[in-house]
């Protein structure tokens, strides 16, 4: 049949037939790796799918194509650190461009429909079988990240223009962290203690008090790495932006939500408290005359 094809679908069929035989290895993996029972059903099912896609692809173009072994490796290492949820939901996403060139192939074979058919009953099978442990506890390690970010930006601001020292302001920030660290965590455990939720209370305030204490630890070190406190403060506001990055984009992923808007939200809320906390430590000063 391939034939019969030009060679910009013939290079659009290999394309496919290499995406398919990559899935369906990573999926396969990744079943080996989920401990749940049900998610490891669904995930040998999708996995033989795929498997079944490449066939087809195979039909047509008469030839055995070798998978990107840099895509499992890659799709293997993002689930095993990220969470497997993680790991094919960015899969998932690249399947977004398959689909579309399954769309050009279709014109031509028109049996490429099913396929497309098949794709989007994929991703609508992986919203249903969430169910991993780490997701329950997202909302708990955004809550210790955005008090950490907010809070703690904002009064590293504050105390660079009041003590007008980078040691005291590491210091400063440093017990100002660990306590509310502490106060967070013992507030997420009685808040689980008290909703009805699969959350155990104990690991929520865990994860809470956690993600707190690793922000404070991004959002101090420049100060206790540099003299200059203003290059300090600037490295201190990159790191944030960072961890708010890096947060949003893995939670826009794992609960589809858009990115854009939710970065935009957080960016505006931390460097707005930042700013503000800093016209305040350097009023508080000049009102009180202290000079450290």
């Amino acid at each position: 049949m391939i034939d019969r094809l030009d060679e910009k679908t013939r290079k659009l069929i290999r394309r496919s037939q290499r995406n398919e035989i990559t899935e369906h290895l990573v999926y396969q993996r990744l079943a080996d790796l989920a401990k749940d029972d049900h998610n490891r059903g669904v995930l040998r099912k999708i996995s033989d799918e795929e498997k079944e896609h490449y066939d087809f692809w195979k039909g047509i173009s008469g030839e055995d194509v070798e998978p990107s072994g840099l895509k499992i490796w890659w799709y293997c290492l993002i689930s095993h650190l990220l969470g497997i949820t993680f790991g094919m939901k960015l899969m998932e996403r690249g399947e977004e461009e398959a689909q579309s060139v399954y769309g050009k192939i279709s014109e031509v074979v028109p049996e490429v429909i099913q396929i497309i058919e098949d794709e989007d009953r994929h991703e609508l099978e992986l919203v249903q079988m969430v169910d991993e442990e780490r997701l329950k506890y997202v909302g708990s390690i955004v809550l210790g990240l955005n008090d950490a970010l907010v809070e703690l930006t904002g009064a590293l601001a504050g105390f660079t223009f009041a003590f007008q020292d980078s040691r005291i302001v590491a210091m400063a920030g440093l017990i100002t962290g660990i306590a509310a660290s502490m106060s967070m965590a013992a507030s997420e455990y009685l808040q689980a203690r008290t909703e009805e939720s699969e959350k155990k209370p104990m690991k929520a305030s865990v994860y809470t008090g956690s993600a707190y204490l690793v922000t404070v630890a991004m959002l101090i070190l420049p100060f206790l790495l540099l003299d200059d406190m203003y290059i300090a403060l600037t490295w201190t506001i990159l790191n944030a932006v960072i961890v708010i990055l890096a947060f949003t984009y893995y939670i826009s992923v794992v609960k589809d939500v858009s990115f854009k808007s939710r970065f935009l939200e957080m960016i505006t809320i931390s460097l707005g408290i930042a700013g503000i906390s800093f016209l305040i430590g350097s009023l508080v000063r000049l009102a009180f005359g202290v000079d450290i």
